[in-house]
């Protein structure tokens, strides 16, 4: 078993991402993690993620953990709120923006491709 308290998590800078902190929760290099790597993303009002991600064979799944975010796909536009579990396909474009005045919370897992 691999503990990460998120007091101690690192913070990193993903790119295309604005107005928000990233922390590392698990990956290869933390946990041993070879499958899958696990973030925890705070974006202040403002912030998010440029369009990214249909080049990549990579399945990511958004936790939303508290407040709002609108995340964007060829498909449309969806309001996500805290509970809400979002599931995105590999090569499947996203962008992610906190439209409100408070902040948001999601974790974030991806698998390795």
């Amino acid at each position: 078993m691999k503990v990460t308290n998120v007091a101690a998590a690192k913070a990193y800078n993903p790119p295309l991402h604005n107005g928000m902190v990233a922390l590392k929760l698990s990956d290869k290099a933390l946990t041993g993690a070879e499958k899958f790597w696990c973030g925890m993303s705070h974006f202040l009002p403002g912030g998010g993620a440029d369009w990214a991600y249909e080049d990549s064979p990579t399945e990511k799944l958004y936790y939303v953990i508290s407040g709002e975010l609108v995340i964007k796909t060829k498909e449309g536009e969806q309001t996500v709120r805290a509970g809400d579990a979002v599931f995105l396909a590999p090569f499947e474009g996203r962008s992610v923006i906190n439209k409100t005045n408070y902040p948001a919370s999601m974790l974030v897992v991806a698998m390795n491709s």
